[in-house]
């Protein structure tokens, strides 16, 4: 490698997933928070999580014409922070509402759904940059006391499967503009996400006693995936970026043998459907992936895999030598140490990072997760003044 760019970042990136050799390490970091981000900018900076959903939400209740203008600023202050930061990679989306308020109660609240129906109300909390639930209500219901009472849920997953989640033409002209417009970076387009939720017990029993309802609803779910996927590649994606929460610092929340019976094929299918459209497929989850390892970044098909978890012992060494057909994005800088770390922590991960993927190939360096809003700003200026001098 040289110090000095011959290529597009859209070339640099897609010669990395090759495995051919590229001018300089290839930058992409998973995410900013907007307050973050406008360390960066000096100014308000449209991305990030909940806040994101808060700035979607007031731009619906003002309205339709400053809805688009809230979309439009989001995907060029993404661009604008993607080349701030010296990165190839564009995440051109970040959180997004999966449906329109009913009402702005106040400056940061709004309400969700129909008063003599299901509803919810979410508030901003500023200083976290997160949109929470705050109260919720509706007709009573049986509460669910064991996994066949995910019965219901399912069906209903399934229904909404069978229909139209989205606009595929819509997504499709999307991305073809996004490409007209930033043709020297590469997209980062989200498609393929699909996992058992965790955080519910009843779901991880009903995997060891009801795999048949596990199964109906990541079936559900891959059916929706991969309309998505077809209308991405369509538009001329390559680069499609899934994934599913799976695992702790110590592990996997459900057994290996869970994911192999129930999550791999449908893992399968979805990087079967990218290579069919010529793209990509790319896997995220953070913790410690090894019980599941094979099976995830090896017999599933996928071709990249990020959110990649440093202080969960996911190491760049280990996995290339293990997996040698994978290309690592967002590895393998902690969000944690640029978040609490001091600068010289920040510059020595960010130099060892730089350093095993000039040894190792096929890794875009960056940050494994989000820059939350406590980000210092020192930090985070050390670690993009690491990568431009050592890239």
């Amino acid at each position: 490698m040289t110090s000095v760019s011959t290529m597009t970042s859209r070339q640099r990136v897609l010669d990395a997933f090759a495995g051919r050799s590229v001018d300089r390490v290839p930058i992409a970091h998973i995410g900013f928070s907007s307050r973050a981000a406008a360390l960066i900018l000096g100014r308000e900076t449209y991305v990030g999580g909940g806040i994101q959903l808060w700035r979607e939400a007031a731009a619906w209740c003002q309205s339709p014409a400053a809805h688009q203008e809230f979309v439009e600023r989001s995907l060029a202050d993404a661009a604008a922070l993607s080349r701030a930061t010296g990165q190839d990679l564009l995440r051109w989306e970040y959180w997004r509402l999966p449906e329109m308020p009913t009402a702005q109660l106040d400056e940061h609240t709004f309400l969700f759904g129909q008063r003599e129906a299901h509803w919810r109300i979410h508030r901003l909390t500023p200083d976290n940059e997160t949109f929470p639930v705050i109260a919720q209500g509706g007709p009573p219901t049986q509460p669910r006391q064991a996994a066949d009472d995910l019965q219901r849920e399912v069906e209903e997953l399934e229904e909404k499967s069978a229909g139209q989640a989205f606009a595929p033409e819509q997504l499709s002209n999307t991305v073809k503009q996004i490409r007209r417009t930033y043709p020297e970076l590469a997209l980062r387009c989200s498609a393929g996400f699909l996992c058992i939720p965790y955080d519910d017990p009843l779901w991880l029993e009903a995997a060891l006693v009801r795999p048949d309802l596990v199964q109906r609803y990541l079936h559900a779910h891959l059916r929706i995936e991969l309309r998505r996927i077809a209308a991405l590649v369509a538009g001329g994606a390559k680069l499609i970026f899934g994934g599913g929460d799976m695992a702790s610092n110590i592990g996997p929340m459900y057994s290996p043998q869970v994911f192999h019976d129930l999550v791999l094929p449908c893992l399968q299918q979805l990087a079967q459907a990218c290579h069919a459209g010529d793209a990509y497929f790319l896997f995220a989850s953070d913790g410690n992936l090894w019980p599941v390892a094979d099976d995830l970044l090896g017999v599933s098909g996928v071709d990249g895999y990020y959110e990649i978890d440093r202080r969960a012992g996911m190491d760049l060494h280990q996995l290339r030598q293990r997996f040698p057909h994978l290309t690592l994005v967002g590895g393998n800088i902690s969000s944690q140490t640029v978040a609490q770390g001091t600068v010289a922590q920040v510059i020595a991960e960010t130099r060892d990072c730089l350093e095993t993927a000039r040894d190792c190939g096929r890794i875009l360096v960056g940050m494994s997760n989000y820059a939350v809003p406590e980000t210092p700003a020192a930090n985070l200026h050390a670690m993009l003044e690491t990568i431009a001098k050592y890239r």
